[in-house]
């Protein structure tokens, strides 16, 4: 093992910011906090406890790093701080929590007991672009200053991996600070690490990108801030005349958001016209804790279409692009007026137009409200999330974030597949409800499951954090109390079904079994005959009567005998004793005609066949093609081609429904294809390509549409053929066509 040592420069720069950090928690710290702290950093580096990670950075100097970001940006103290700094020794093992509590205080265990839990949960390898992810994340922190740790810890590790030569286990940990990291710190109103997080994940997963907008932001820096300042300088003489106090600023948009509005507009860097956008705030002026707060809003309200008033007959205005989230505010409680105006040089501008409580709103999201009027934003995560903030901010110490307890979740519990896909289930699912919702046939074969290793039966209710693994077998059926055993609707609409399905399968069987038995015996079945032999053995309905005899409740040749017996004592049966016919009571043999089963089998996942699956449109795969399976949102698979356009969208944003696929069995299934063919607009170049796919076997033309410009044609041929290698043989022969330059598959 390589022994830990401090370079000088890490020696130095831990040092600066001990003494930082120390002078930032003041008065925060208890009269022995330093001493104990000296003594198991000290002690822990002497006798090698610590190690440092894949990027080699040192534990020690990472640690203080990140205290020193918690308490600047985010606000946290004492508590905090200590965790940030015993952590590495905690996830060593060389110190326990019980020893942290001991010298420290439960406060600091806490913090370090939800620290350990999340790092367990890591261990589970799951999918963390998820939104249950963050959910359980969350649920499992139980103290919030665990996520607020969380979240400068990867701030902090973004900053210090910029030069790293691990570009695989960097390109992961950007992925993690995009997905789950920053939606986090949007939540809790931290938008300055926001932005940090996701301009450095960009500059991380696409350097290009990010260099391009970068150098593009440094060559127009000068033009746009002596834009700016034209822009501004007449604005401000004229809200000056109306009275108004005012501030105004221009803010440019950060690296991240522009390369998003690129992307989504398909536009190069300088098609983003809104690099920037002015915002006027209206400053308070007066007492405003005599004024209702109707009073007060309504003089907001005023001051800002004065202020639009003034700009609008300034410049002249986009009307399309006016937004009034001052009458209406969004849901967020964001409330502004945005107008998009002509400005000098004929270049649009958006001008933002807010009061001072608008613009703390804007800036802090939700938890500004906590502050104003105590006016509630929605209910849930988000109140939750930004009370939090608040608090942060406005108490003293850290008291009520202590007493304020995780209790969102206590309806709902988070669980794993073996894979680490995570579903989100209501409190007292079972394991039933867990193979039930992966797919129905896991759950008609369910005997029980493995729970975190540990062999359990189909009843047992499901924990947040366990990784469940369903266990099945061939013989297993689902049953009646299966109803009383699943927890959601899903499931139990399910079993109802597989139930009916079973019922009319097993009539179905016990009735060709009766046949089968008259038939032995030379004697013809009357349906008549039969309905007075169900009555007279007590059966109400003809599928309990048919169900009993599949399973062997009932003896057929029982049957037989009162059959005959009856048929013997020509009892009539007419009139109102003529019960219903049993075919009434199986499936109907058009549904049964029309249960076609594909030839070509695809074997989805782990050997798992006879899945229903749809072939996806967008990439139209045929037998052959290499192919994988993507799980809808209604629960039906979607058969790609690996190199279907979308597939790699899909598989970065939804990769935990991937699932495996590939072609088994070979029959006589046909499939839609579409080509596209370009080349010289020539005479007799269509014949000549209809001829050779018309002269193909088992081939069959369904539609042919062809458009000629400027001496070139190109068009779509749309086909039936049954597997990629013949589609490949075609599209060689077509290629040799005089006059034809690319022929490709859509």
């Amino acid at each position: 093992m390589v022994k830990f040592e401090f370079t000088p420069q890490e020696k130095e720069e831990t040092l600066a910011l001990y003494s930082e950090v120390r002078a930032l928690l003041g008065d925060a710290l208890k009269k022995d906090d330093e001493q104990l702290m000296r003594h198991h950093l000290v002690r822990a580096i002497e006798e090698q406890q610590m190690h440092r990670n894949v990027f080699g950075l040192n534990p020690v100097l990472f640690g203080f790093q990140t205290a020193q970001l918690v308490v600047e940006e985010i606000g946290l103290r004492r508590d905090a701080v200590i965790a940030i700094l015993l952590r590495p020794s905690v996830e060593e093992g060389y110190l326990s929590i019980d020893d942290v509590q001991s010298d420290f205080g439960e406060s600091v265990a806490r913090i370090l007991r939800g620290l350990q839990r999340i790092q367990q949960l890591y261990k589970k390898n799951p999918v963390i672009e998820t939104e249950n992810f963050r959910n359980l994340l969350l649920s499992f922190a139980e103290d919030m200053r665990v996520i607020l740790i969380m979240i400068a810890d990867r701030v902090n590790l973004m900053r210090q991996i910029r030069d790293t030569d691990q570009k695989e286990a960097k390109h992961k940990v950007s992925e993690e600070a995009a997905y789950l990291y920053a939606p986090l710190a949007h939540k809790l109103g931290l938008y300055k690490l926001k932005s940090e997080l996701e301009d450095l994940s960009l500059k991380y997963m696409e350097h290009d990108a990010y260099y391009l907008i970068k150098e593009k932001l440094s060559e127009t820096k000068k033009s746009r801030d002596a834009y700016i300042e034209s822009f501004i300088k007449p604005i401000e003489q004229r809200l000056a005349d109306a009275g108004l106090t005012f501030h105004i600023k221009g803010r440019t948009k950060s690296i991240h958001s522009i390369w998003q509005k690129m992307k989504k507009q398909k536009c190069p860097f300088e098609g983003v016209y809104d690099l920037f956008a002015i915002r006027v705030i209206i400053e308070e002026t007066g007492d405003r804790s005599q004024e209702s707060e109707k009073k007060l809003h309504s003089r907001e309200v005023m001051q800002c279409w004065q202020t639009f008033a003034i700009i609008t007959s300034m410049y002249q205005p986009n009307p399309k692009r006016l937004r009034d989230w001052i009458s209406i505010p969004k849901s967020n409680g964001y409330e502004s007026l945005h107008i998009t105006v002509l400005g000098p040089e004929h270049k649009w501008v958006e001008v933002q137009i807010r009061t001072e409580r608008m613009d703390e709103v804007a800036e802090r999201g939700v938890a500004a409200h906590w502050r104003y009027k105590g006016v509630k934003g929605e209910s849930g995560l988000d109140e939750w999330l930004t009370n939090i903030r608040s608090m942060l901010e406005t108490s003293d110490g850290m008291e009520a974030m202590d007493q304020f307890k995780m209790d969102l979740y206590e309806d709902e519990v988070f669980v794993f597949t073996p894979k680490g896909d995570l579903y989100k289930f209501p409190k007292g699912a079972t394991v039933l409800d867990f193979a039930y919702h992966i797919h129905s046939k896991l759950g008609n074969s369910c005997t029980g499951a493995r729970i975190n290793g540990r062999v359990v039966t189909l009843r047992q209710q499901l924990q947040s954090g366990d990784q469940v693994e369903i266990m099945t077998s061939s013989n297993q059926k689902p049953k009646q109390d299966w109803l009383n055993i699943v927890k959601t609707s899903r499931a139990k609409s399910k079993v109802r079904l597989a139930l009916k399905e079973t019922q009319v399968k097993e009539g179905l069987f016990a009735k060709e079994m009766l046949e089968r038995k008259f038939k032995n015996r030379k004697l013809e079945m009357d349906e008549s005959i039969m309905q007075v032999v169900i009555r007279k053995l007590g059966f109400k309905e003809v599928s309990d009567f048919y169900r009993q005899i599949a399973n062997g409740e009932l003896d057929a040749n029982h049957v037989l005998d009162r059959y005959v017996e009856i048929q013997q004592g020509d009892q009539p049966v007419t009139g109102n004793n003529v019960a219903e016919s049993a075919a009434n009571f199986v499936l109907d043999e058009s549904r049964l005609g029309n249960a076609h089963v594909q030839d070509d089998v695809l074997v989805i996942d782990k050997d798992l066949k006879g899945l229903d699956y749809q072939l996806a449109r967008c990439c139209q795969p045929i037998y052959g093609d290499s192919v994988f399976g993507f799980v809808t949102i209604n629960g039906g698979i979607k058969i790609h081609r690996t190199d279907c356009p979308n597939a790699p969208e899909l598989r970065k944003r939804f990769g935990y429904r991937i699932v495996k696929a590939k072609w088994s069995g070979k029959g006589t299934s046909q499939y839609t294809i579409t080509l596209r063919v370009i080349g010289n607009d020539d005479i007799g170049i269509v014949n000549n390509l209809t001829s050779i796919i018309s002269k193909e076997e088992k081939l069959v033309l369904r539609s042919i549409n062809i458009d000629s410009n400027d001496g070139l044609f190109s068009g779509n041929i749309t086909i039936m053929i049954d597997d990629n290698t013949r589609l490949e043989a075609l599209m060689k022969k077509l290629r040799t066509v005089k006059g034809v330059k690319q022929v490709n598959r859509i």
